[in-house]
């Protein structure tokens, strides 16, 4: 399963969670605003290095990233019927 395109909304969850603002999250990770942004709304695909950056600054893994991440592609109906238009 493709989980690509739910990194973005997994990260924006978990950001909301811990109640950071997208300013507030950059500042932590050392990137820039704009940039967590991109990510969130699934514009920019962030390299390794920078998920690593966001995670620490979440106090998180970046297993737990994308476990939430697997778990809002596995809640999504059109993911579903792709996934079983492919077996």
């Amino acid at each position: 399963m493709d989980i690509s395109g739910y990194v973005g909304a997994a990260l924006k969850s978990l950001r909301q969670q811990a109640k950071l603002s997208q300013e507030e999250l950059a500042h932590r990770a050392t990137l820039d605003r704009t940039y967590i942004s991109g990510i969130e709304r699934g514009r920019r695909n962030p390299s390794v290095a920078s998920l690593q950056l966001i995670v620490a600054a979440l106090e998180l893994s970046l297993d737990k990233l994308f476990i939430k991440a697997r778990q809002l592609a596995d809640r999504d109906p059109t993911t579903a019927a792709r996934t079983r238009r492919r077996k």
